[in-house]
């Protein structure tokens, strides 16, 4: 323990028992734990420092040994890899002589100040297929055409002499896939693999299955989903017409003990299937009826694509499972259930009743005033191309066999509740509703003694939740598509809460697919071809900078704007296609979906531009490049803003709105000496209003921000929790709400807007940055040091984050004393510093936990 007098403020410093040694925990490979498949040979390495760790310890030096022998003796082939200083990741300078579907063994030894050196537990790695010729499988399809509708399946049998030790098996399709060995389904993902753009790149994934195989006789079935591969509807975004459409193929290889024992030739049978429809949109169709019959052979049916690489990255799969409540029934056919959330998944559900029976299951987000299941807010874009198909829909004819489990295997559907209707009477016996996104570890909590801003917080991160599978979608029911503007203004919320490094690079290369030769990127990525051109513009192709950018300040690793930066030089060109004459972009769309007040769109897309060309300067620093022709046009465009839109008499940009004061402010447009009058202008303006929110998009992202950075903590707060239309507070107390609507003006007849849309959702991040105050630090990326920055509303009693950062967990919390001060209390991980910064000081902190007793300079801003 130790006391420091600092002014009037008494900071007291708690530290782990003397006796505490340093220990190193969470060892990660290409930032996942013993992943199965790597396929990079310059893998990175990551680890954190235990919380039991003295404090006081920092890492002077630290190196990696790679190796095929876990006990790392003498006489195997050792790689070793050097980290820099106090850096806890490191990355081969060089490509290491790595062997395809081979276990490594890797630890780390660390050297610091106080201690001896400290060696890591032994963590391991997978290596897969390193290059094409790597598999001894081919792509296999049964050779019908891309209008049928039954699910392709095949069946493959082969013989072991004896049980093997280990097994693998390699999949990828074009579509999704279902794969079972003896009967058994190999793992438990759903909508496997990524989806992404089929001419340009297909993922495959590595399960082992170890347990599965047996000596004598094996058996495989694969059954094959569209998914986004054959969208057989029609849609507002052409996927009907999308050059990768075709009839869903895959490729399979299983080893036992290291030996290729069944890889996809023309030796699979291809077999009929219970699946006799599915869509991506409407949903799955399954005849019970339907028992697998040989139909013929598989035949080669060559890659859609020229790069097939490992998936890397966290699956798709069910993260929660939900009892429905029985809300509404008539008689024995018609049945509607509440799941008590909005979610995004499908319901496994067990029925009985006579052969023949068509059940249809729909899911919504509404009910009619009737019980009845409403989605005429969802199904505005669903446009069906054959009688029995419906929006949302899955479909089960039974077999009459007794008790019989349907659960569609390749989509998913956004909902809330359930209407199940029968031909005939039904015995439904049971019913789960499952929820499903891509499985993204949560790092990040926040909670404080306002019951509005916790409900707020949550639906956002339920919201974010449903708009994971595979891609960041806008919403996961009419829709489904990774909008771009949506997903960056969702970065910071996205990684305070989630670790999602290896879900974002995954992303970031299909930017990489998606870009035309003249640099141009469209609006939703992967495209079918739709959203190039001039809309939806610069705000929404600022993705391709803001995200990755993101990815470095949270992970401090470089290696996603090494990627793109080709890409980023090549849309820089297209974005001066653009400009007109006085020097503004006059395309696009900008503050998407504001409640009253649009903002110019030429003001938006020109101050993105502006932000494209600022991020590209620090890009270039960071790579080491020359910085300073994108500074040079950062600050020509910057100008362009100041003197085409500011008027520097009333201090207001463009036509006097929340979101373009803003952004100005957000994005640093603004003259220093003006930037105070442009966030009190915006003050008046939001209490003339009524403290009442008047933005989209972006003023979304901007407006609480800005106000509490300039002073203005208790309006923001005002605002957030205001619970009259238009606000957040409206959706969730007095409508009930579970996650974020749309917009701010839904109709009384709720058909123009999903009720499961994030992007309205930056509020659940600037909770944790600027109510709990935890930042990171753009000179220190990747929380080398942390910027602690709480405020404190004057209605606000207490407020708590933590987040689990690449260098260990950081929390902050404070609470209101009865004196009115406030006791705050820090926590920052080994190995890392920490920087509190308060409206009347500015001081370091130490790693450990720190408690901080703040008078009225310390709060007031």
């Amino acid at each position: 323990m130790r006391t420091l007098l600092c002014g009037l403020t008494l900071l007291v410093g708690g530290f782990p028992c003397a006796n505490a040694q340093a220990g190193i925990t969470n060892l990660r490979c290409e930032y996942l734990a013993a992943p199965l498949g790597i396929d990079t040979t310059e893998p990175r390495f990551t680890w954190e420092y235990t919380r039991a760790t003295d404090p006081g310890f920092r890492q002077t030096a630290a190196s990696v040994e790679i190796s095929t022998d876990s006990l790392f003796s003498p006489s195997s082939e050792v790689f070793t890899l050097t980290a820099k200083g106090d850096e806890m990741r490191v990355k081969p300078a060089t490509r290491l002589p790595l062997k395809p579907a081979t276990r490594y063994f890797w630890r780390v030894t660390a050297k610091g100040e106080p201690g001896a050196p400290i060696v890591s537990p032994t963590a391991n790695f997978e290596t897969g297929k390193l290059s094409a010729a790597d598999w001894n499988a081919s792509w296999i399809s049964d050779g019908r055409d891309k209008t049928v509708e039954e699910a392709p399946a095949f069946a493959k049998s082969f013989n072991l002499s004896t049980t093997p030790a280990e097994g693998r098996a390699y999949v990828s399709a074009a579509g999704y896939y279902n794969l079972t060995i003896n009967g058994k389904r190999v793992g438990n993902l759903h909508m496997d693999p990524a989806f992404t753009d089929y001419t340009k790149r297909s993922l495959y994934t590595v399960h082992d299955i170890s347990g599965l195989l047996k000596q004598g006789e094996n058996t495989i079935t694969v059954t094959l989903g569209n998914g986004f591969a054959n969208c057989q509807m029609l849609d507002a975004w052409n996927q009907q017409n999308a050059p990768w459409r075709d009839r869903p193929r895959f490729i399979c290889e299983i080893t036992a003990d290291g030996t290729t024992v069944a890889a996809t030739d023309t030796s699979w049978t291809a077999m009929s299937s219970p699946v006799i429809y599915n869509n991506i949109y409407s949903g799955e169709h399954i005849d019970n009826r339907v028992s697998p019959e040989e139909t013929g052979k598989a035949i080669v049916a060559g890659p859609h694509s020229p790069i097939l690489a490992n998936q890397s990255t966290y699956p798709i799969c069910p993260t929660e499972s939900i009892t429905p409540r029985l809300i509404y029934s008539e008689g024995d056919t018609v049945f509607c259930f509440d799941a008590g959330k909005n979610i995004a998944g499908v319901c496994e559900i067990t029925l009985s009743g006579e052969e023949g029976t068509v059940v249809t299951v729909a899911h919504g987000e509404l009910l009619k005033k009737s019980g009845r299941l409403e989605q005429g807010n969802l199904n505005i874009y669903y446009h069906p191309m054959k009688s029995d198909e419906a929006f949302q829909t899955d479909r089960y004819i039974l077999a009459g066999t007794g008790n019989e489990t349907f659960r569609p295997q390749f989509n998913y559907h956004g909902f809330r509740y359930i209407e199940l209707r029968a031909e005939k009477p039904v015995k439904v016996n049971d019913i789960t509703a499952l929820k499903i996104n891509t499985d993204l570890p949560r790092i990040g909590h926040f909670s404080s003694s306002s019951p509005l801003l916790d409900k707020i917080y949550a639906a956002t991160m339920l919201s974010y939740e449903d708009n994971l599978h595979s891609i960041p979608t806008d919403c996961p029911q009419r829709e489904k598509n990774g909008w771009t503007a949506d997903a960056h203004v969702a970065m910071p919320l996205a990684l305070l809460n989630y670790d999602g490094i290896t879900f974002y690079e995954k992303w970031m290369n299909d930017f990489i697919d998606n870009q035309l030769d003249n640099g141009n990127i469209s609006g939703i990525i992967p495209s079918p071809g739709w959203g190039y051109g001039d809309s939806p513009g610069p705000v929404w192709d600022a993705a391709l900078f803001i995200v990755p950018v993101a990815l470095y300040d949270f992970y401090g690793d470089p290696e996603a704007i090494e990627r793109l930066y080709p890409t980023m030089l090549r849309y820089l060109g297209w974005l001066e296609s653009l400009r007109q004459p006085d020097g503004t972009l006059t395309c696009g769309i900008g503050d998407w979906l504001p409640y009253s007040t649009q903002t110019p769109t030429d003001f938006t897309s020109t101050l993105y531009a502006y932000v494209d060309y600022k991020l590209m300067e620090r890009i270039a620093s960071i790579l080491g490049k020359d910085p300073k022709p994108f500074a040079d046009k950062a600050e020509e465009m910057r100008n362009t803003v100041n003197n085409r839109f500011f008027n520097p008499d009333t201090k207001l940009y463009a036509n006097g709105s929340q979101a373009a004061q803003g952004i100005a402010l957000y994005w640093d447009v603004a003259d220093p000496e003006h930037r105070q009058a442009v966030a009190d202008n915006l003050n008046r303006m939001v209490a003339e209003n009524g403290y009442a929110l008047d933005f989209g998009l972006l003023g979304s992202k901007s407006v609480m921000r800005m106000l509490t950075k300039y002073g203005h903590i208790d309006t923001a707060y005002r605002m957030a929790t205001r619970c009259e239309a238009p606000s957040w507070g409206h959706w969730v107390e007095e409508n009930g709400y579970t996650t974020l609507a749309e917009t701010w003006t839904l109709s009384p007849e709720f058909r123009d807007a999903s009720l499961n849309h994030v992007f309205m959702g930056d509020i659940a991040a600037w909770m944790t940055n600027d109510i709990a105050g935890i930042n990171f630090d753009p000179e220190n990326p990747g929380f080398k040091n942390v910027i602690i920055r709480p405020h404190f509303p004057s209605s606000l009693d207490h407020a708590q984050a933590d987040y689990q950062s690449v260098r260990g967990r950081i929390a902050s919390s404070w609470k209101r004393n009865p004196d009115g001060s406030i006791l705050l209390t820090v926590e920052i991980p080994a190995n890392t510093s920490a920087t509190l910064q308060l409206p009347s000081s500015t001081r370091s902190l130490p790693s450990g936990v720190s408690r901080i007793v703040l008078t009225d300079n310390d709060i007031k801003q």
